[in-house]
């Protein structure tokens, strides 16, 4: 197989020939066709993220936003077969511990481990996928918790946003927050998981969708997934016009999904109304900090974390692509770009230059 390896952070990714041993029992093994390139992988790029907190190895094959088709399954897998087409799931879960019980599997304590791995082969030194998956490659071994089938009508670079950005920002509007029909919103940042939340909260029913960014051409796009009303924050005061537009009041609920600095962190939660909801979905760099004045959560606001949307991906996936097929959903027009393996730096140059909604890498 083939795969971008990650040596360091601030260096280029090396595309290598890799070997990857057969899936052993409770494995199975995934021929990708598609990979998004997200925002989380471009943190460990950047060196954002520090390996010694866990989150990740280097060397590495980056990439958790993937979809492929089955090749072949381990002892014991009965969820799927060879030929069928699946999403990858970032955070496989148990089934055991208290989270899982509750009903989040999102935040498993006890995620299992593949034991298949990826080692360089013209040197043997071993590879780790980042989380378990490593998208940015041909093929991959991951846990069968960690597949979902779909049905094979759906296109795999629509499909393959799914596995993250889609079901973070959709799932932060409707599983976190549990936005109520009628009521206002504002999300921060209009990337891809940005124009989920905004789709998440039109999908809820919401009447008002604020979208707040620094770029008019990313509004521009935020209006063509719902947003209702933009705000462009390099001109004004997001919170003095979130509220100007809501009679005074401030949203019902707040996103912020952009995770690099302190002020929307804050603008965020300043921008609701009493007993407002803000939503933190946006993964900020390590050591990010947020200063708050303790007055601002005085009127019995709300702050809380998303991860991964507070999703059930066995449950969200097809739900997530069924309103896809009945036009409720926006896949098609989240891919902005298309990149091959080879072109892997590229596709980080223009995330960065903040060109697209959503890059994907194609593997055929």
């Amino acid at each position: 197989m083939k795969a971008a390896v990650l040596y360091e952070p601030m260096t280029r990714f090396i595309v290598e020939e890799v070997d990857i041993k057969s899936p052993e029992s409770g494995e199975v093994l995934v021929k990708l066709v598609s990979s998004g390139v997200c925002h989380s992988d471009w943190h460990i790029v950047k060196g954002e993220w520090d390996s010694e907190a866990g989150y990740f190895t280097l060397p590495s094959v980056l990439g958790h936003e993937g979809a492929g088709v089955v090749e072949e399954v381990g002892e014991g897998v009965t969820s799927v077969i060879p030929g069928d087409h699946v999403i990858l799931n970032w955070a496989p879960s148990c089934g055991q511990c208290e989270m899982c019980y509750k009903g989040w599997p999102n935040l498993c304590m006890q995620p299992p481990e593949i034991a298949s791995k990826m080692t360089i082969k013209s040197t043997g030194e071993v590879v780790h996928p980042l989380w378990g998956l490593g998208t940015f490659a041909t093929h991959t071994v991951v846990p069968e918790v960690a597949v979902v089938r779909i049905d094979d009508d759906v296109p795999f670079d629509q499909a393959a946003l799914v596995g993250c950005g889609v079901t973070t920002g959709v799932g932060a509007a409707i599983n976190t927050a549990q936005v109520q029909p009628g009521t206002s919103t504002a999300v921060f940042g209009c990337g891809g998981v940005g124009l989920s939340c905004i789709q998440g909260c039109v999908i809820a029913g919401a009447s008002v969708v604020i979208a707040v960014d620094l770029l008019d051409s990313k509004l521009e796009l935020a209006k063509e997934f719902g947003a209702t009303h933009t705000v462009n924050a390099s001109r004004e005061d997001p919170v003095q016009r979130i509220k100007e537009l809501t009679t005074g009041e401030g949203v019902h609920y707040s996103f912020e999904a952009i995770g690099l600095v302190e002020a929307p962190f804050v603008q965020s939660i300043r921008c609701t109304r009493r007993r407002g909801v803000t939503v933190w979905v946006g993964h900020a760099p390590i050591g990010t900090t947020v200063t708050l004045d303790a007055r601002d959560l005085m009127d019995e606001k709300i702050v809380m974390g998303s991860m991964y949307g507070t999703s059930r991906p066995k449950l969200d996936f097809p739900r997530l692509l069924d309103l896809y097929k009945t036009g409720k959903l926006k896949l098609d027009e989240l891919v902005s770009r298309r990149f091959t393996l080879e072109e892997i730096d590229k596709s980080f140059e223009v995330l960065a230059e903040g060109d697209v909604a959503r890059s994907v890498l194609t593997f055929e």
